[in-house]
Formats: structure tokens, C-alpha cells, sequence
């Protein structure tokens, strides 16, 4: 993997935010959840789908932290548009395990 700046790190705005709201989503083409996530006053609510069905259900997702990157386009999912990506790594059998802070933190905290 090519070598970048840090001040192309910078360009990439990850953020924590907490999920207020979680539902199936039986519209994707691969099986997906959709997500509210709040990112505090200073970016509110946005929305998004990801392909975590493997390891979480939708109600127990409310309630937790999660970080995604909160400056990429929009993007059409189906008939749902996502506005943040959330971030994850694969586990042994490439199934998406969410990536969280280990304690609570403030919502639209930026990471470093």
C-alpha cells in the first residue's frame, strides 16, 4: 500500500457517534442493518447501512458507539441513502465486527 502524508489522514474525518436507531434491512441485495447514529450538535443524525447481520441484531445496536467517517458523499443503498460509513474489521470468517471506543465518550468526538 502506497505511502500518504499525514496531511492526507487529516482529510478523513472519523467521528464516534452513538446508534439511536436500528432496523433490518430486507431491501439489500446482501443482508444488511440500517442505522442512525448520533454524532452530537455539531453533525446531528445521519444515517447508514452495513453488512454486520452476522454479529448483531438491530435492537441490541441501540445504545452504542460506533466510528465511521463522517465526509464522504452521500451514497444510494437501494432505497436508502447512507450519509456516514461506519467502520468495522473482519473477524476470521470475514464477517464485520464494528470498531468502538472502549469507554464512553462524547458524541462527534473526532479521532486521532
Amino acid at each position: 500500500m502506497a505511502e500518504i502524508a499525514f496531511d492526507d489522514f487529516l482529510k478523513v474525518d472519523i467521528r464516534v457517534g452513538t446508534v439511536t436507531r436500528a432496523e433490518p434491512f430486507p431491501e439489500a441485495r446482501k443482508p444488511a442493518i440500517k442505522l442512525w447514529v448520533d454524532f452530537g450538535s455539531e453533525l446531528g443524525e445521519r444515517k447508514t447501512s452495513a453488512q454486520i447481520t452476522a454479529h448483531y441484531d438491530p435492537e441490541r445496536l441501540v445504545g452504542r458507539q460506533v466510528l465511521a467517517v463522517v465526509n464522504f458523499p452521500a451514497r444510494q443503498i437501494g432505497p436508502f441513502m447512507s450519509e456516514v460509513l461506519v467502520l468495522g474489521l473482519p473477524d476470521s470468517s470475514g464477517e464485520i465486527v464494528l470498531i468502538s471506543p472502549d469507554q464512553k465518550v462524547p458524541d462527534g468526538g473526532r479521532m486521532h
